[in-house]
């Protein structure tokens, strides 16, 4: 293993393991929709531009990417894509796109709560492209954070 995938491996495990390591599924899906919530506040109180709207479509891209690795967990097969395939349009409207980031943040709340239904266990992992193998607690995480981290570029 080479050394730049090293320090992406323990830097997910820093940030995105490690803070997860004590937290249930139901907690991890109470910040998801804390989180969630505050993203549609912050997007109720914006209009669309160019780069707003690529911005959002990147975020419900992502998640939806996400959605599909915490399938696997969940007995879906693994399939090895890209999240582009998952993002919406350029053309779709600015309130619709709005109300998909609330729909798409739905679906990861009830996934993380049939984890929790499932059981899956913490060990179990499910590879992310970049950052390697990671546990359906770390990619809950993942979700809230990349989602919450990318919405503060919205103005």
């Amino acid at each position: 293993m080479g050394l730049k995938r090293k320090i992406t491996e323990f830097v997910a495990g820093l940030f995105l393991e490690r803070p997860t390591q004590d937290k249930s599924y139901a907690e991890l899906a109470q910040q998801l929709e804390e989180a969630g919530q505050s993203i549609e506040a912050r997007l109720s109180e914006r209009k669309y531009t160019e780069f707003n709207h690529r911005v959002l479509t990147h975020i419900i891209g992502i998640e939806c990417w996400g959605q599909s690795r915490l399938r696997v967990f969940l007995g879906d097969p693994f399939v090895q894509d890209e999240y582009n395939g998952y993002r919406p349009a350029r053309d779709v409207p600015w309130d619709e796109l709005v109300g998909q980031f609330a729909s798409t943040r739905s679906e990861t709340i009830s996934l993380a709560r049939g984890l929790n239904s499932a059981s899956v266990a913490p060990d179990k992992t499910v590879l992310h492209n970049q950052l390697g193998s990671l546990s359906a607690r770390a990619w809950l995480r993942y979700l809230q954070t990349h989602a919450s981290r990318e919405i503060m570029q919205v103005r």
